[in-house]
């Protein structure tokens, strides 16, 4: 069983108005080389859920984005991220703003195939007047209370990038979080995983410890796509951190003149292997320091 394939094969099996939630953490090993992707593509009116770093900005600069279902968007260091700072203060996307539990939770219940999760988060906070659409449920117990039923957040696909994956779609998340990707994964339809690394499947026979950092089973895996550096300018820990210098020129992008255009020319409109030139090369991302907190 082969499911490699290209990141453009991948986004040619995506339509528009889909939803797509993105893995990954703010800056933190987001599916980069997809959403490039995705940026050079005709897709339109998505909606998509994710806890969101460049991945939702450049995606809503690039007018991809119907609809955001969001915890937080920020770059870290840059708290919050510019093109989607953009996008919120001009109304140009129709907004689901939850807590990071309630995203959890809601992913959560797509994959256990529930309608929803009941949940103390987000009781008594604007949360809920913001979004109508979540309902509180009374309990059928002793204890008489009402729980927020956060309702299942079901996706038609999912984007993550990993450390590790071979041809059967086994995949190896080798950092110390690996944040919510496995329930990203069970709470879509189809799962497109990019890799740093393609290992031969006996790879993780000879290497028995990572067995505990496969995740989510082979057949919840729709294609594999061999991306080195695919996460970059986000970190893929502990293969590379997160390129503080590239952020911090792509944030005054959004305050200049035509910045937008000028970055989607520099890298975007390119293949991935030109990417990384443009950015100094593969050697030079596997050089970035990890985040130290």
């Amino acid at each position: 069983m082969n499911k490699c394939t290209t990141a453009a094969e991948v986004v040619a099996q995506l339509r528009d108005g889909m939803c797509i939630g993105i893995g990954g953490w703010g800056p933190r090993r987001k599916p980069m080389a997809l959403v490039r992707e995705i940026l050079r593509s005709e897709l339109k009116d998505l909606t998509v859920v994710a806890y969101g770093g460049a991945d939702v900005g450049m995606l809503c600069a690039a007018g991809k984005v119907r609809k955001l279902v969001f915890a937080f968007v920020s770059l870290d260091f840059i708290p919050l991220e510019p093109y989607f700072r953009k996008a919120r203060q001009d109304g140009a996307l129709e907004v689901m703003e939850i807590d990071e539990g309630m995203l959890l939770l809601g992913l959560r219940a797509a994959a256990m195939g529930v309608p929803f999760i009941p949940t103390a988060v987000g009781l008594g906070t604007d949360v809920l007047s913001h979004n109508p659409q979540i309902k509180l449920i009374a309990s059928p117990y002793a204890d008489g209370k009402d729980w927020v039923a956060m309702p299942a957040l079901k996706l038609d696909a999912a984007l993550v990038h990993v450390d590790r994956a071979d041809a059967r779609g086994v995949c190896q998340i080798q950092g110390p979080d690996h944040y919510m990707d496995d329930l990203f994964v069970r709470a879509a339809e189809r799962s497109y995983v990019s890799c740093d690394e393609l290992v031969d499947s006996a790879w993780f026979h000879a290497h028995p410890e990572a067995v505990r950092q496969v995740l989510w089973e082979r057949n919840q895996t729709s294609a594999v796509v061999h991306l080195p550096g695919g996460a970059h300018p986000s970190s893929c820990a502990p293969l590379y951190g997160f390129d503080v210098g590239h952020f911090k020129a792509y944030n005054a992008s959004a305050s200049e003149p035509g910045g937008w255009p000028a970055y989607v020319e520099q890298y975007v409109d390119c293949s991935h292997a030109q990417y990384l030139e443009r950015v100094g090369g593969l050697a030079a991302i596997r050089q970035l320091p990890l985040p130290v907190f």
